[in-house]
């Protein structure tokens, strides 16, 4: 039952300092323990490992525990919160295996509550992006298994969204992790992803897709079979920008071997697909021309690998405008990756020595 003067920290010590050491009985507390671990709750002035150590601790408390205590579902979300700010650091989002907290944060995975089976996704994914360290303690740790389990199955659309993110985050330049992700018929997710009617979710699920068709060819099958190229052809005319892009890039992609054949070059929907969006950009305002500057380009590289001959978007000079010059590059990236762990993985790539080899985890 909660207190009406929040949780109870000093209760939570006593259950925390008694089961540390694998036993249920109780054990005196020094006041130097106390006095630590009050601090480290309620000041923000203590250091960063310390606050870890805590949050870690309290991960590891059974949930009817902490509500016997006081701690409710939001106190626990902006516990995750604060831990998602420590971990920015790739330093330190290393450091969360080693003081014993990302086992934890992986069971939270599973957490009744699904506000906090999101959060702990969404931790998960700023602790393993740009990481391969981390990445690879957490396949050791066999996280992708429970991220899987809520990417394709969860209840909670927001929850499976968060998921697919730290997949994607966790298997990017990790070939094991695309190899496990692939075995695990990832792509069947993908799929499910896609027809769903949650924007967010479709562009995740379409980022991830083009990522993993650039990164092995041989997935352009994978994706054939699976039917994506008609859903692409209709997500391709999304009323959603960022869908539409994606869904391009995908399209893209599988039209570059002819021989494999992974896009039917001769689809009518493909064809009548294009011809659409060439005439809504051509009936485009300066302005929507601007912002769709990708998706003209990508257009016209579709129409012209398909049917080896220019768009008339090329012919109207639509392809490439003199405004395009002076906007920055498109980085799909940009979108997904906090900018503290961008400016900490270039640090971490000048200063550390090359990455150790990754590993699957031993199997469950």
């Amino acid at each position: 039952m909660a207190n009406d003067g929040g949780p109870n920290w000093d209760g939570l010590l006593k259950w925390s300092l008694s089961h540390s050491d694998g036993s249920s009985s109780s054990r005196p507390i020094c006041e130097e323990d106390r006095r630590w671990f009050m601090e480290a709750m309620q000041a923000h002035t203590i250091d960063s490992i310390s606050r870890m150590k805590v949050i870690s601790q309290i991960m590891k408390t059974p949930e009817q525990v902490l509500e016997a205590q006081g701690v409710t579902p939001d106190d626990l979300e902006g516990m995750l919160d604060e831990l998602q700010e420590h971990v920015e650091s790739i330093d330190l989002a290393n450091d969360l295996h080693s003081i014993g907290g990302l086992v934890p944060l992986l069971s939270y995975l599973k957490n009744s509550n699904a506000k906090i089976r999101a959060k702990s996704a969404d931790v998960l994914t700023t602790v393993v992006q740009n990481n391969p360290r981390s990445q690879q303690l957490v396949m050791e740790a066999n996280g992708l298994e429970p991220l899987l389990t809520n990417f394709v199955a969860d209840p909670d659309i927001r929850v499976r969204t968060k998921a697919l993110g730290a997949i994607s985050s966790l298997i990017r330049n990790n070939q094991p992790g695309i190899t496990a992700f692939r075995l695990a018929n990832g792509y069947a997710g993908l799929r499910d992803a896609l027809v769903s009617d949650t924007i967010r979710f479709q562009r995740k699920a379409l980022n991830l897709i083009h990522y993993l068709l650039q990164e092995s060819n041989s997935d352009c099958k994978i994706v054939r079979d699976l039917g994506f190229p008609r859903i692409m052809i209709h997500l391709a005319s999304n009323q959603d920008l960022e869908v539409r892009e994606f869904a391009l890039r995908g399209l893209l992609e599988l039209s570059r071997e002819e021989s494999e054949r992974n896009l039917d070059r001769a689809d009518v929907n493909l064809r009548q697909l294009l011809e659409e969006r060439i005439r809504r950009i051509i009936l485009m305002s300066e302005e929507d021309l601007c912002a769709a500057r990708e998706e003209r380009q990508l257009v016209d590289s579709l129409w012209t690998v398909c049917y080896d001959e220019p768009s008339h978007l090329r012919e109207r000079g639509l392809v490439y405008l003199p405004s395009d010059d002076e906007l920055a590059p498109d980085v799909v990236m940009d979108h997904f990756e906090p900018p503290l762990r961008a400016w900490a993985a270039r640090r971490h790539d000048e200063t550390s020595e090359p990455p150790v080899p990754l590993l699957l985890g031993p199997a469950p």
